[in-house]
């Protein structure tokens, strides 16, 4: 049977954000936290206290927004309204970013002074706090007791990270990237039907070392393994990414570790299923062979041999096919060049795979080491194909299409977006 079916959304899409700009110099970040929201089809409204108007004007998130940007508790127009009730009844979260250490030790009191703190304290629906201050700061007392006491309100944290601070010093402090707390933000928000599942996904290439200097790889650059990690953590799910050599970042509610090998991915995935596991996603490109021998110390190009003697590398779909500990459902990915369908079939059931996606790299800027992806899902004689799309787009149909297909129980956890 044929089908061509896709349909998927950014899941904060539609989404009414608040935002709330707190008096840190981290404030200057702001435009590009606006951006980066409305970039994932926000809608936004922006409140800012009066410090925070010392370093980002109204009038450039006004003009990043699109929207009025709100300051004034006492303006005229805006309380006739009510606007601070309005505010907090409008937003499906509250998002304060920055927040420096006063604005927290205000909020943890309960003082409503501005307009920002109005709306918490009017405000029903989520609530994030993203601080920025120096590190000593941070870790002072004062500043954890508060952190207590708003997380026992209810507030939910997004970083500090830990790096260069404005000061100049290093250490924890710094205000979360704009594509992170976007990340955790859709971590918190998407409706959770995966709960209590745990899958395993391999991505990225592997390295076969020669010597030290030496190796060989392939063009894979884990963009769809790290993409499927971060849809299955968006549904729920317990995700343990075991990647090879890339410079993807990590997803927000994502367990990673790094490997070099076949071999040592082989390894990683078995001890991977030491605990349970509903679902392994072979995402990785793993290269077939290896160099049959190391050495330790860098060769010279004429003791190279030529050719190079190469051995088998495992075949990691099949070791955990045949493994007594096997999850219950496997998904393999195959990149072919030919008759790729005939050949993809071929290999699932060669491999002991349930489910195989392959892609047909002959295709230009779509699959390996591109933006976008195409692929076909096959399940037996069925076929789905889905057409070009952005990585994570196709990773989100992937994981509702595939849990349909497992008939996984929609087990869902307290839901923050309500």
């Amino acid at each position: 049977m044929m089908e061509s079916v896709f349909n998927t959304t950014e899941p904060l899409a539609g989404k009414r954000i608040l935002l709330g700009v707190g008096g840190s110099i981290a404030a200057y970040k702001s435009p590009e936290i606006v951006r980066a929201l409305r970039q994932a089809g926000v809608e936004l409204r922006v409140v800012m206290t009066r410090g925070a108007a010392q370093f980002v004007t109204p009038l450039t998130l006004q003009a990043v927004s699109g929207e009025p940007v709100r300051s004034d508790l006492f303006a005229a127009a805006e309380e006739a309204a009510m606007d601070h009730i309005r505010l907090a009844r409008w937003a499906d979260a509250l998002l304060i970013a920055p927040i420096s250490a006063n604005g927290m030790a205000r909020l943890a009191q309960g003082l409503a002074d501005d307009l920002l703190s109005t709306v918490v304290l009017a405000n029903r629906a989520p609530l994030f706090l993203a601080p920025a201050m120096n590190s000593a700061m941070w870790a002072h007392p004062a500043t954890q007791r508060n952190v207590a006491q708003l997380r026992a309100d209810g507030a939910h944290f997004l970083g500090p990270d830990s790096g260069s601070l404005a000061c100049g010093e290093e250490g924890t402090g710094r205000l979360l990237a704009p594509e992170r707390l976007v990340g955790e933000l859709r971590l918190a928000l998407t409706k959770k039907t995966l709960c209590g599942q745990r899958v395993l996904i391999t991505a990225g290439p592997t390295w076969e070392a020669i010597d030290p200097a030496r190796g060989f790889s392939n063009r894979a650059s884990g963009r769809q393994g790290f993409a499927l990690a971060q849809a299955y953590a968006e549904a729920g799910a317990e995700v343990l990414l075991i990647t090879g050599p890339t410079h993807e970042q990590t997803p927000p509610g994502v367990s990673r570790q790094d490997v070099l090998s076949a071999q040592d991915m082989l390894a990683a995935c078995q001890q991977g299923l030491d605990k349970a596991t509903d679902i392994f996603i072979a995402n990785a490109a793993v290269a077939d062979h290896r160099p049959s021998q190391f050495s330790a110390q860098k060769l010279s190009k004429t003791d190279i041999p030529n050719p190079l003697p190469l051995s088998m590398n495992p075949d990691i779909v099949s070791a955990l096919h045949q493994d007594p500990r096997r999850p219950r459902w496997i998904v393999a990915f195959a990149a072919e060049t030919r008759d790729h369908l005939a050949a993809a079939s071929a290999k699932a059931r060669r491999k002991g795979a349930d489910v195989i996606v392959v892609n047909d790299i002959t295709s230009v800027d779509v699959g390996m080491g591109a933006a976008d992806n195409a692929c076909s899902v096959l399940q037996g004689e069925r076929v789905l194909h889905i057409p070009r799309c952005s990585k994570i787009d196709l990773a989100r149909y992937l994981v509702r299409h595939l849990s349909s297909i497992f008939s996984l129980p929609a087990t869902e956890s307290e839901d923050l977006h309500e």
